[in-house]
């Protein structure tokens, strides 16, 4: 952890020079912001899009900076290609829990880089789950606590809607990296398939949830 690669150096990069355009482009970040009522219009592109723009440069600052712990998990265990693949999907994916769930709220916007930076998480917490996180950057936390636990808090702030946290996005994120670990390294359901079954009781949960109406 804690690494610049390559591959981290240029998801990074691309975040930074967007971001930093839709700061100085009100245009350009209406354009490709995540907008219900515009994707709904026809600019689908915005799914993809809005996860390389953020709010202001603390928002970017503390995605690209979680991306830098992490990312070297996935390097070192997958390689390059699937970390891009995994980050990529689980943005897109993020992106389209959002829209699911916001579908009918035509004044519902985004941005941000979380959903991938989450699925990038909870990856590396799947290939090494012995990690101890800080929470609050100073409490140490079991890696697999943290996921179990963000998760559950991310499904009642799904619940709740009284922030401006992109809870689906989140989930959606982190559903993306876990899922998508599992494809790229099947071997983790023989060296942590106990991490593979405790990570998948909140997604169970959100989804019992969802079908009951509860959500």
């Amino acid at each position: 952890m804690g690494e610049l690669s390559l591959a981290t150096l240029v998801v990074i990069a691309v975040n930074v020079l967007v971001s930093f355009k839709g700061f100085s482009d009100q245009s350009f970040f209406n354009k490709y912001k995540f907008n219900i009522a515009d994707i709904k219009g026809g600019s689908k592109f915005q799914i993809f899009t809005s996860g390389f723009l953020h709010v202001d440069t603390g928002h970017l600052f503390v995605n690209m900076l979680t991306l830098f712990f992490f990312a070297n998990v996935l390097i070192y265990n997958l390689g390059s290609v699937a970390f891009i693949i995994i980050y990529l999907g689980s943005l897109l994916l993020g992106n389209l829990l959002s829209f699911f769930f916001h579908k009918n709220d035509y004044q519902y916007t985004a941005v941000g880089a979380s959903g991938a930076v989450m699925g990038v998480l909870y990856s590396a917490i799947l290939l090494q789950p012995d990690m101890t996180l800080g929470l609050f950057f100073v409490i140490p936390v079991p890696a697999y606590i943290f996921g179990i636990g963000y998760l559950l808090y991310t499904i009642y702030g799904m619940k709740r809607r009284t922030d401006n946290i992109g809870h689906d996005a989140h989930f959606g994120g982190a559903t993306g990296g876990y899922l998508l670990t599992m494809l790229f390294a099947p071997w983790v359901f023989e060296t942590h398939l106990l991490m593979v079954i405790l990570l998948a009781i909140p997604i169970v949960i959100l989804f019992f949830l969802q079908r009951t109406g509860y959500l």
